[in-house]
């Protein structure tokens, strides 16, 4: 497996950080990991480890203002910032690699970003995988902490607001909880402003399911204690296309990849790129 790691430009020209894992081999597709909140590209052994011995290259950037990236930590101007940065390492990944499937992958914040990018511009994308995907957030979207944001966004949209996830939720395992809370990369910090777009965002896609026509994986613990799983099933069912499939993983927390069915997961997801190349 070959390793890469290098800068692209941004939506702004801002220089961010990206991986690429790839295989030895043939060249069958490439995932491209969309991050989650407050952490990086890093993050997913589970399919760096699994995919490229499959013939699947991984692309995983961090995106701006998380990791090995600049900007203000948790801050965004415009949502419109996400998704031009993922359309500029999706031109990148198709411009060296012509010909090849690309598949979209984002876990939790990451899955609003993939659905948002999906619903306006799905062009050369041959399918779309969401993790842990915020469908109906449990506790951070509670009614007052909206009303800071709105009003912040507005006044001082930089200023900082703490989402205040608890560590222990993102995996049954000790271990990985551990490592998280120790991650110099990781972060709690968002801004007033990311807070009102993430909201708006949410708004936005929740009532196009039936407008995604790509085919579609979702991924869930059922324990998530962030994310509820009714959401994500209530989401998967609205959709219309016959192309769609969710595994649901019995005691996972808010990561499955990082969780004691993380074998399982990227054994499922690399099934499931096979039978779409």
């Amino acid at each position: 497996m070959g390793h890469r790691e290098d800068t692209f430009s941004g939506s702004g020209d801002i220089q961010l950080y990206y991986q690429a894992w790839l295989p030895e081999g043939t060249l069958k597709g490439i995932l491209l990991i969309v991050h989650g909140f407050g952490e990086y590209s890093g993050r997913y052994p589970a399919y760096v480890e699994h995919l490229p011995g499959r013939g699947f290259a991984v692309y995983s950037f961090d995106q701006r203002g998380h990791g090995k990236s600049p900007g203000q930590r948790g801050h965004i101007n415009s949502w419109a910032e996400y998704r031009n940065d993922v359309r500029a390492i999706h031109q990148m990944a198709q411009a060296s690699h012509p010909d090849t499937p690309i598949f979209i992958f984002g876990h939790s914040m990451g899955s609003m970003i993939v659905l948002d990018y999906i619903l306006r511009d799905p062009a050369n994308l041959a399918g779309a995988i969401l993790s842990g995907t915020v469908i109906d957030p449990v506790g951070v979207g509670n009614p007052l902490l909206k009303i800071i944001a709105r009003v912040l966004s507005a006044l001082i949209p930089t200023f900082k607001l703490q989402l205040g996830l608890d560590p222990e939720g993102i995996s049954t395992l000790p271990d990985v909880v551990q490592a998280y809370k120790e991650d110099p990369l990781v972060h709690g910090d968002s801004s007033a402003r990311w807070g009102a777009e993430s909201m708006k965002t949410l708004a936005w896609f929740l009532p196009r399911a039936n407008e995604i026509n790509l085919p579609v994986l979702f991924i869930h613990g059922s324990d998530d204690p962030f994310n509820a799983v009714t959401g994500t099933q209530a989401y998967f069912e609205q959709i219309t296309s016959e192309d769609k499939a969710i595994k649901i993983y019995p005691g996972s927390y808010h990561e499955p990849h990082n969780d004691k069915d993380a074998a399982q997961v990227a054994q499922d997801v690399g099934d499931w790129l096979e039978a779409h190349v």
